[in-house]
């Protein structure tokens, strides 16, 4: 199977610069051919293209999507049976449907769509919206990872404006908000391939936790079982594994019969805002109002710091870790409890 990239965005949103810093850092050593369609614009420099040894082919006789069924599937096979890639990224016209170029790929046999990525230009997602809503909406619709462009230069307010535009099209797929000079092709690829959202984030973590009760709260024996053999059994193992929570099982053992799902509530969110330390530190002790929050049993996260730097913090209750780390793609806090109250907690943490 050949591994497909497609990199979409509308005209000048940066396609051509993500694509050049991955072939730089992130194709690191794959047998890369790229298919270009800018109505005969070469839209990257070919003489970067020879020295990393890239195969390009342009697609000039017009849009990928005017050409879907035949040019198209025979261009693409003729690129695999010619070069046979590693990988093929293919950069649409920025005024094509990603959803065209999707369902063009997947009719050709042999190919596996790796990524959908979506470039978008912060600064004038809003306006493009308005006045190119088909082509704008499709692209933002079907992109597995929606990457932000010149981030870096405008204000918190229109940053955060633009990511509320994108949600209301597409709630689900990753957002990149960190300027790219900050994070390396690697990460970026890593985000493209294997998207880790805040919800995935909570997901994992709640798996976690559930795990840890399953042999408690998946027997088969229903409404009544017994309680105190479970919680016997249950403290039993809780010392052999220190990092969980102490207070929670405690606290969940009168849910007679309950799946973990039942018991077990999460948010994740995603956040572009920038955090001092003490203010991370401030909303992890205001978790523990159990009457404010609900009982929050875990919360973790990784966030932009004021000065460039990425706080990383991990919770459990009355105890708490704030420490810096490496750059994420875009912030990510996950808060894990009983009776969470949502909106209390994106408050908290300024959402």
């Amino acid at each position: 199977m050949t591994k497909v990239d497609i990199f979409s965005g509308f005209l000048g949103a940066g396609k051509t610069t993500l694509i050049k810093k991955l072939i730089a850092d992130g194709y690191n050593g794959a047998k890369l051919v790229l298919i270009e369609n800018e109505f005969g614009q070469i839209g990257i420099d070919g003489g970067f293209l020879k020295e990393s040894g890239i195969n390009i082919t342009e697609m000039n006789s017009g849009c990928i999507c005017c050409s879907l069924v035949g040019d198209f599937g025979t261009a693409l096979k003729d690129v695999i049976d010619q070069f046979a890639p590693d990988r093929i990224l293919i950069e649409p016209s920025g005024v094509g449907k990603l959803s065209d170029v999707v369902a063009a790929v997947k009719r050709v046999e042999g190919t596996e769509i790796c990524g959908t990525v979506t470039v978008i230009d912060a600064s004038k997602c809003r306006i493009y919206l308005k006045n190119f809503k088909e082509f704008y909406e499709n692209q933002i619709k079907y992109a597995g990872t929606i990457i932000l462009s010149r981030t870096g230069n405008i204000s918190q307010e229109k940053l955060d404006q633009a990511i509320a535009l994108i949600r209301e099209i597409n709630d689900h797929s990753q957002i990149i908000t960190t300027p790219w000079d900050d994070l390396s092709g690697v990460q970026i690829l890593k985000a493209i391939e294997e998207p880790l959202t805040a919800a995935d984030m909570a997901a994992a973590l709640l798996e976690a936790e559930q795990h840890e009760h399953e042999h408690h709260h998946h027997h088969d024996h229903g409404e009544d079982c017994e309680c105190e053999e479970c919680r016997h059994h249950h403290h039993h193992d809780d010392d052999d594994d220190d990092d969980d929570d102490h207070d929670e099982h405690e606290h969940h053992h009168h849910h007679h019969g309950h799946d973990a799902d039942e018991i077990f509530d999460s948010i994740g969110f995603e956040t572009s805002r920038h955090f001092t330390k003490a203010e991370i530190e401030n909303a992890l002790k205001a978790l523990d109002d159990s009457g404010k929050y609900g009982m929050i049993l875990r919360s973790k996260g990784i966030v932009a710091g004021e000065d460039g730097t990425w706080i990383h913090f991990d919770f459990v209750p009355e105890e708490s870790e704030v420490r810096t780390g490496s750059s994420d793609v875009t912030g990510k806090i996950v808060v894990i409890g009983s009776k969470v109250n949502k909106a209390a907690i994106k408050e908290l943490f300024g959402i």
